[in-house]
């Protein structure tokens, strides 16, 4: 596996590289949004760039994608779906997906759902909020809906969807546990012992897709423990893996 990039992605996709041979992994993508301009434009060239070295070589390019075009009104969350993007970065996603699709390069279109794990960014969701949860105050946007795969069960599923040599498909890589982001707020409360003062604010738009393809394509999926209360034992490895031990509340979590 050739991978490009060497962001949180990258490296925990790292110990794949041995793998795949015929595969190009591009996971150099912008991470944040709103994107501005200059953004956009980068990740297109690089994606451009990325297209024709696949054509070149006859590799079959991954590109990893997202599930926020999921968002807007009308959508199923089914990769056959009507895509309507609600983000501008959904709607940039979107238009990269179509540009791979164009080009005829051997394709293999991933949009992801959160991955949380060791090593990501301050930023991104779960760090943003265990932040702020032991800060005394988070916030949280009324409505808000993630599905989270852990960054150890994304690169399984990865792997898994390589070796069944799948190819010029676009499958969602997220869980099928699509939770309100105040329920993950209030396990970090339980597990962290602090009761945070909350602050809710505007409505926020549900990006929650269907995994029935992903679960079609790679069955062995069931034995990671995606469903309902996935989410929380997603967190739990996340907060042994990155918080002292005496922080983390050490009884049983799993809560109906």
């Amino acid at each position: 596996m050739e991978i490009i990039g060497n962001g949180f992605l990258a490296r925990h996709l790292a110990p794949l590289s041995a793998e795949h041979p015929d595969a190009t992994v591009l996971a150099a993508g912008v991470p944040t949004h709103p994107l501005p301009d200059a953004e956009h434009r980068r990740e297109n060239r690089l994606v451009e760039e990325t297209v024709r070295h696949c054509l070149r070589r006859d590799r079959m390019l991954v590109f990893f994608s997202t599930v926020s075009m999921y968002g807007g009104p009308g959508g199923s969350g089914d990769e056959g779906g009507p895509q309507v993007a609600s983000t501008r970065y959904g709607q940039h996603k979107l238009d990269l997906e179509r540009l791979i699709r164009a080009s005829g390069v051997r394709h293999l279109i991933l949009r992801l759902g959160y991955v949380p794990g060791p090593g990501e960014p301050g930023f991104r969701l779960l760090a943003a909020l265990i932040t702020q949860v032991l800060a005394g105050r988070v916030r949280v946007q009324r409505g808000a809906r993630r599905d989270m795969v852990h960054v150890e069960d994304f690169t399984t599923v990865v792997d898994a969807l390589l070796r069944t040599g799948v190819c010029d498909e676009t499958v969602n890589v997220a869980s099928g546990d699509c939770v309100e982001v105040a329920a993950i707020v209030r396990h970090l409360e339980h597990r962290l012992g602090v009761s945070a003062r909350w602050q809710v604010t505007g409505d926020s738009i549900e990006h929650c897709p269907s995994v029935g393809k992903l679960r079609r394509l790679v069955p062995e999926v069931d034995r990671l423990g995606f469903g309902p209360g996935y989410h929380r034992r997603a967190i739990d490895r996340y907060l042994a893996a990155t918080c002292p031990a005496e922080v983390i509340r050490t009884e049983r979590t799993e809560r109906p």
